[in-house]
Parts: structure tokens; C-alpha cells; sequence
């Protein structure tokens, strides 16, 4: 999903910055990979707060010479830091477009006003054009061994949480979806390596809106 969907974002909106919280561990295509093979000149900004991920980072700050990556150290909750850093202002432009990624993050918040809050920290000082790119876990493709996934991390000290589709949809409030709206990851602007996949084996709903 966030190789089709930054593919697109490149190539087909023209967007030329994003930001990316909550990157995880890099794997190969990063992000910037994905849209610097479109565009050479793009400009990537990565966040995590995990110091296995800060260990690893150099190999997300990899660029094209016209382009430029970089890393900020924080926690999606402290939206103000990661607003403030001078690596996201040193990087990114905010009176052009930015493509804001919360891939396989959102989940991990429990406390929804939390999340609708973050997300309209975040989407409130990007300019016209902007797009908000969310992917988060879902019960609604397999509700019996999902919940039971749920459960165990929980006991694990780790928080997590379903949402449905009518609650992604929700986080997209002041954006436009675009087509074809919140659907199983594997769903959206699917290729031939998707197709194929069986709805209950994908336990994630993505979706893409722009601001206007």
C-alpha cells in the first residue's frame, strides 16, 4: 500500500514532500526511494521514537543528490516537536503541498479524540493541495481471529485498536477521499500482486484525501 500510494502521490499528483510518521524499521523500497524514482528532487522527512529505529536511521537519510531526506527523533502524541523541529522546517516547504503518512501507526493510539486530535494538529498547518495518507488495523475482514490478536498484545503491555470503516473515514474529516475512499489495503488502486489477495487475509484499511 504505501509503495502504490506514494507512487501515486508522486506520479500522478505531482507531490513533492511528505512526511512520514511513524516509519518503522527501513526496508527496501523506503518511501523516499518510491518517490524519488518518479521525482529525484523530492524531499522526505521520516519520524519515530523508536531508538531501535534511530539506530537504523542512516538508512532512511539516503537521497537522490537533487532530493533530501532526514530523520526527527519523536512521538506522534507530541505533535508540537515534531512541528517545531528544524529538520521538518529545514526540509519541507509548508506553503507547497505535503503528502502526510500515518502507515500502520494509528493503531497503536487508543483514546480516539486523541487521534482525531493529532490528525488535525497535524493536517491543520499543511497548505491547499496537501494530502493525508492513513492505513490502520481493521476487525472488519476477519472479526473472530483479529479481536484474539488484539487481545494478546494487550496482555503483552502493548496497546492496540480495530477500527471500522465508517471510524478510518472519520479520521478524514476537513480532507476530500479519493477514489476509491477507505477500502482494505490491498483493495486501493490495486495492481496484480493485490488482486489476488482474499479479503480476509488483509486486516488494514488505507485511504488517501486532499486538502482543498
Amino acid at each position: 500500500f504505501m509503495v502504490r500510494a506514494a507512487h501515486y502521490l508522486a506520479a500522478e499528483l505531482g507531490i513533492r514532500q511528505f512526511l512520514d510518521i511513524g516509519t518503522g524499521l527501513p526496508t527496501s523500497p523506503n518511501l523516499h526511494e518510491v518517490v524519488q524514482k518518479v521525482a529525484p528532487e523530492s524531499r522526505v522527512v521520516y519520524v519515530d521514537n523508536d531508538p531501535i529505529v534511530l539506530v537504523h536511521a542512516r538508512a532512511l537519510l539516503t537521497s537522490t543528490p537533487q532530493g533530501r531526506t532526514a530523520y526527527i527523533d519523536a512521538d506522534l502524541r507530541d505533535t508540537e516537536a515534531i512541528l517545531s523541529a528544524p529538520q521538518l522546517r529545514g526540509t519541507l516547504d509548508f506553503d507547497r503541498p505535503i503528502a502526510l503518512c500515518l502507515l500502520a501507526i494509528l493503531h497503536f493510539l487508543t483514546d480516539e479524540a486523541e487521534v482525531h486530535r493529532i490528525v488535525d494538529r497535524l493536517v491543520r498547518p499543511l497548505a491547499r493541495g496537501s494530502v493525508l495518507a492513513i492505513a490502520t488495523l481493521t476487525a472488519d475482514s476477519e472479526p473472530e481471529e483479529i479481536p484474539r490478536g488484539v487481545a494478546a498484545q494487550r496482555a503483552n503491555g502493548i496497546p492496540v485498536v480495530t477500527r471500522n470503516s465508517a471510524q478510518v473515514e472519520a479520521l478524514f474529516t476537513g480532507v476530500d477521499l479519493i477514489d476509491p475512499g477507505v477500502v482494505l489495503v490491498h483493495r486501493w488502486r490495486a495492481d496484480p500482486s493485490t488482486r489476488a489477495l482474499d479479503d480476509m487475509h488483509v486486516h488494514m484499511y488505507g485511504g488517501l484525501g486532499i486538502k482543498r
